[in-house]
């Protein structure tokens, strides 16, 4: 197991690229299933998740070619469904929560999915319901062994187009329901669908393989479904969950950074959420320019003078996967915030490890934590620490960068999963970063 050893407390500067949108490709890697012709995707992040999810396409039968860095071409014209009843795959799948997707594309194929109990981020209970009962409304019969957390959907007659009503606007949910019913018979619309940019990016990657789908960008979405998709070449996003916390990264330290080629037109609330902080934000063309705030930044309270509240919301509201980075700065800012945290009732629990580093924070409940900003009076004290999963190990990681001392985070594979060569990259702005086995 890895540990990363970091010497906080040092002025950081530079232009840092944020990777391709993880929660993107895994939506997007899952569809190249839905269609015996070649596909070509570019900006494929270059980390653990998505690495794990592109050596399962191939144990499918995918074929596989890396163009280059981030780049490859895929074609599932000999897809083996056979390996989705095997041991191996129920250990390969069960490792990855973005495994989840394939069983849209291969039910909607081949008349059959399975799946066996994803892993993933551990903060909290994750529903797959709303998977299932949108593939159930699709005429799909639903099996689940729960010996083996083993869960499939059959439908040997095809699909057929229907009106639903998703219990919750999951994006996984949606993404999975979609690229079932583009293959569906007929028409299937799906009311209180996610919106966010990576299923919009999905359905304008399906649309162009031939797809005909309808109301993208909204919470109704309609698709009149077709026999068969071809090819296309997609490029994934940068990844905005990366330039929050790359924002985040610059306001804690006190750098000037740019983040380069960030596609603002899809960050969404993400840049005046971390304004409402204090925290100046300048668009520089196409990119996010942060100048090193020396005298720190002061939290904007409400119209009223109430105490500033920060809440994750389905899309267009504010995401949860940047929640963790925006407790993590307020530590550091001129007044308090409110964090609710409504979608993970888990995520809020690495807040114990802040404190240990001299952070004022009262936790309330497991939804809801109350932050008092130091104002940079009180620099955090190094200390050794462990990642719980992806969004707290950057935190933590961005904490660390800015403690007085040197910090060790262990369990750095959780941070790993999300973030490509993390250290290097930090390095390349002067970071003081060490990676050691």
């Amino acid at each position: 197991m890895g540990v990363f050893k970091i010497e906080g407390g040092i002025r950081l500067k530079g232009e840092i690229t944020p990777q391709g949108a993880k929660n993107e490709a895994l939506q997007i890697l899952c569809a190249v299933l839905l269609t015996s012709e070649k596909v070509t995707i570019n900006n494929i992040p270059d980390i653990i998740d998505i690495n794990k999810l592109i050596k399962l396409l191939g144990n499918l039968g995918v074929k596989i070619h890396k163009n280059g860095h981030g780049s490859y071409d895929f074609q599932a014209d000999e897809v083996n469904v056979g390996y989705l009843e095997t041991e191996a795959f129920k250990k390969e799948g069960g490792a990855l929560r973005g495994s989840i997707m394939i069983v849209g594309p291969l039910l909607a194929r081949f008349g059959k999915g399975y799946i066996p109990k994803p892993g993933g981020d551990k903060i909290g209970r994750r529903r797959l319901d709303t998977h299932f009962e949108g593939f159930i409304n699709l005429g799909a019969k639903f099996r689940y062994n729960r010996e083996d957390h083993f869960y499939g959907v059959e439908a040997t007659d095809g699909l057929v187009g229907t009106d639903m009503l998703l219990d919750e606007a999951s994006v996984t949910g949606t993404a999975n329901i979609v690229m079932a019913g583009v293959l569906a018979k007929g028409k299937t619309t799906i009311y209180n669908a996610a919106c966010e940019p990576y299923l919009q990016q999905l359905c304008k990657m399906l649309n162009s393989m031939g797809a005909k789908i309808t109301g993208v960008g909204s919470n109704l979405l309609t698709i009149e479904g077709v026999e068969s998709l071809g090819g296309c070449t997609h490029r994934i996003l940068p990844d905005m969950i990366e330039i929050g916390s790359w924002i985040g990264l610059a306001a804690m330290t006190r750098s000037e950074i740019t983040i380069k080629n960030v596609s603002w037109d899809n960050l969404g609330l993400i840049p005046n959420t971390f304004r409402k902080l204090g925290i100046t934000i300048e668009r520089r063309g196409d990119d996010i320019y942060i100048p090193s705030h020396v005298d720190g930044y002061e939290v904007k309270t409400d119209i009223d003078g109430s105490i500033l509240t920060i809440a994750d919301a389905p899309w267009p509201g504010f995401t949860p996967d940047l929640l963790s980075i925006i407790l993590v700065v307020a530590t550091q800012a001129k007044g308090d915030v409110l964090i609710h945290q409504k979608m993970f009732e888990s995520r809020l629990f690495f807040v114990d490890k802040l404190i240990d580093m001299g952070a004022k924070i009262m936790l309330c409940d497991p939804h809801r934590a109350v932050v008092m900003g130091h104002d940079f009076k009180s620099t955090l004290k190094a200390t050794t620490m462990s990642s719980p999963d992806i969004r707290a190990g950057i935190s933590l990681l961005i904490a660390a960068l800015s403690a007085k001392g040197t910090s060790t985070i262990q369990n750095i594979e959780q941070i790993d999963r999300g973030y490509e060569n993390i250290d290097e990259r930090l390095r390349a702005i002067g970071a003081n970063i060490i990676r050691e086995e």
